[in-house]
């Protein structure tokens, strides 16, 4: 354990000024509100607040953010509060210890709200200081070093959301050295098998590595040298879960992985760069297409690099990094690299820097805007996908956006009205439709028109958060409009038959409230949205008009949700067993074709006027594009087995015989193929989409893993 000598001897290295006496009180505060706490290991939990301290000197971070890593489980994890904090430390730290705690107290309806409520109270918290984020990153960082102590499910779940969502955000931050290790260990969990295997050929390997590895350090010394350049030079395996993505994307074995090693070239100047880039085409042959100049067009998150690809000794090919020591230190700390040890100073970072992280600040405005936390986590991860297109606007702006963006991400980056109202766009001068995937280079014009719209089928191919976010809620308000007008209609129809008058009902507006109210709606607007979804029947509003006095109470929770169970029942007319809405035993529902919910899934309902209520995935894009409002909370019905269609896809090398041994570990599963659809691809790829029943997802999940060892199989993604 990191010994708080020790801790405060690292912080004085890079920052002599720190204000020592708070970190050794920070300490000692830590080390006191969690004694007696053990860690799933067994060792003492004050363990892991200490080591993260330790990885936040690493980045050299300043004096709150040291203090926050010690502090930053008490309030989760302890009886100590906010206040309690704020007395013993000061708003800085309080704040930054506040945006790293998770929701622990708030009850969700599951672990996927909490986690996406989670995630989005952090992001809050981290567009206003960056430091949460990066306290965080160490947090997850050590959390995965000691994963092992967990139990093999929450081993899965904590590796799959760093994968999807820490490493990327470190990779924005432009942290790579923590991005990487994040991946690798993630890997570790998620692919055991192919973690371990891959380990085992490296090491078997490492040897002829590292001799070819100090050669060729050797010969680029000397070759700059001769050119007058005094550089550092360093060279390395690339990490593993990079090589097990790459021989995944190219279906190819370990052996075949031609560029394994990275060279790393640190000089003084950017003129030196270019200078030395020359020097290395001139002593060995660049690799056409593999050349890419990240010092003119820095990454988004400050990254800049020359990357070449040649052909080194023993026509091995190599990659040749080039950068000055200043940009070297950027690609490895990221924003933290431009920290600035002034008091003061919000967030402790430059605000020339600050600008770059923009998107941090776009990202904690969904919160606000999307009410469905999983919606808003599905959100994050586009957000994060780590390639990128730079793309120009007519003046010659720069855009960034996640490859596979299209004209309509485009033209919501500019500006959302822009994107409102796109109604065709130009590349490079030549109209192009909007589904158009736009290339690193691209000229983008956007065309608008006054009486354009948004539509859904913009929802097929867009793919940015903000895109989507506007787009879905200009649809969700129209939506919601056609069902307030189809309620008016239903309820004009019924009082008319019941020789009443909407109209009277309408204009007086304390009576309409209190028939509103009767049907727990706030007002007339949202009894008709009721009638109009579903959920309230014209027919039970007219009765109770008729029969209830105003001073009668309203319907009591029960018999609403008896009234519901009766619709449901009527609209479907037939069971549907093992799936519990709101709470009720045996209710009639359909599952959605788009996704095909298996049970052990995370599920929503939503009801559907005329079809009952119909079972979503959470994460169903479909679900996630329809209106909250009609939304109803279901469940599985543990004591029901049932069996349900699943397909997956199965992206193979094209070779002889492996669709046939891909079908022997089906049969070996005791699954039985009801329907396949197979095609090869111009890419050496085949495409295999496989149609089965299944009981549950852990079936589904083992049958996952044992086609992933099936050699020749690239990947497995449930559709």
């Amino acid at each position: 354990m990191l010994a708080v000598d020790s801790l405060v001897e690292l912080v004085k290295s890079y920052h002599p000024a720190a204000d020592v006496d708070l970190i050794r009180k920070a300490y000692r505060y830590s080390e006191w509100a969690h004694q007696g706490q053990l860690r799933k290991s067994g060792d003492p939990y004050f363990i892991h607040p200490a080591s993260v301290a330790g990885l936040i000197t690493e980045l050299r971070l300043d004096t709150a953010s040291v203090c926050a890593g010690l502090l930053h489980d008490v309030l989760e994890d302890t009886k100590v509060t906010n206040g309690d904090l704020e007395r013993e430390f000061g708003p800085e730290v309080t704040t930054i210890v506040d945006g790293v705690t998770k929701l622990g107290k708030i009850n969700f309806s599951s672990r996927e709200d909490r986690q996406a409520e989670s995630f989005g109270k952090m992001v809050v918290a981290m567009a206003r200081d960056l430091r949460v984020l990066l306290v965080k990153l160490c947090d997850r960082l050590d959390n995965m070093r000691t994963l092992n102590a967990m139990k093999p499910e929450a081993q899965e779940r904590i590796a799959r959301e760093t994968r999807e969502i820490y490493a990327p955000l470190a990779s924005r931050l432009g942290m790579q050295r923590v991005k990487s290790e994040l991946e690798d260990l993630s890997f570790r969990y998620l692919e055991p098998d192919s973690y371990q295997e891959l380990a085992q050929k490296l090491a078997k390997t490492s040897k002829d590595r590292d001799r070819y590895t100090e050669s060729v350090c050797r010969t680029i010394v000397s070759r700059l040298a001769e050119q007058g350049f005094a550089a550092d030079v360093t060279g390395r395996a690339k990490h593993s879960y990079s090589i097990f993505r790459k021989m995944k994307d190219q279906g190819c074995e370990f052996e075949q992985v031609y560029d394994i090693l990275a060279f790393r070239i640190c000089v003084e100047s950017v003129a030196d760069c270019y200078a030395a880039l020359g020097a290395m085409h001139s002593r060995w042959t660049p690799i056409p297409g593999r050349f890419k100049d990240y010092i003119a067009l820095p990454k988004p998150n400050m990254y800049q690099s020359l990357h070449t690809t040649v052909i080194g000794p023993g026509r091995q090919r190599i990659e040749i990094q080039i950068r000055t020591n200043e940009m070297h230190r950027v690609a490895e700390h990221g924003v933290a690299a431009h920290w600035r040890y002034k008091e003061r100073i919000s967030g402790g970072v430059d605000p020339k820097d600050a600008e770059k992280f923009s998107w941090l600040r776009e990202l904690a405005d969904f919160p606000r805007n999307v009410k469905d936390p999983v919606e808003f986590l599905e959100s994050v991860k586009i957000d994060l996908f780590p390639d990128e297109v730079y793309v120009f606007t007519p003046r010659g702006d720069v855009r960034v956006l996640p490859r596979g963006a299209t004209p309509i991400d485009f033209a919501y980056a500019i500006h959302s009205e822009v994107g409102q109202h796109c109604s065709g766009a130009r590349a490079n001068g030549q109209i192009v439709p909007l589904r158009y995937k736009l290339k690193s280079g691209d000229v983008i014009e956007v065309m608008n028109s006054p009486t354009q719209q948004p539509t859904k089928d913009w929802l097929d191919f867009c793919v940015t958060t903000r895109a989507r976010a506007r787009i879905r809620s200009h649809i969700r308000v129209e939506l919601r409009q056609k069902s307030v007008n189809l309620g008016r209609e239903l309820l004009e129809a019924e009082m008319r038959s019941a020789g009443l008058s909407f109209t009277k009902l309408h204009k007086n507006a304390e009576e309409s409230k209190r028939v509103a109210e009767r049907h727990r709606a706030q007002d007339l607007d949202d009894l008709l949205l009721d009638i109009g979804y579903g959920r309230v029947h014209a027919e039970e509003v007219v009765q109770a008009m008729q029969e209830q006095s105003p001073e009668s109470e309203p319907p009591s929770e029960q018999l609403r949700s008896g009234r519901l169970e009766q619709f449901v029942r009527r609209v479907t007319g037939r069971d549907q067993a093992g799936i519990r809405v709101s709470g009720i035993d045996d209710v009639l529902v359909r599952y959605a074709r788009c996704c095909s919910p298996l049970p052990g899934d995370a599920i929503v309902g939503f009801i559907t006027r005329g079809r009952g209520v119909t079972v979503h995935r959470r994460e169903c894009r479909k679900a996630l594009d329809m209106d909250p409002e009609r939304r109803i909370e279901v469940s599985w019905d543990s004591k029901t087995k049932v069996q349900r269609p699943v397909q997956i896809c199965v992206t193979t090398t094209n070779k002889p015989g492996i669709l046939a041994t891909v079908s022997q570990t089906f049969s070996a599963q005791s699954i039985n193929i009801s329907e396949a659809n197979c095609r090869a691809d111009d890419d050496g790829h085949a495409r295999n989409v496989f149609t089965f029943n299944c009981s549950d997802v852990s079936q589904l999940k083992t049958v996952i893993k044992a086609l992933q060892k099936v050699s020749g199989v690239v990947e497995v993604a449930r559709i």
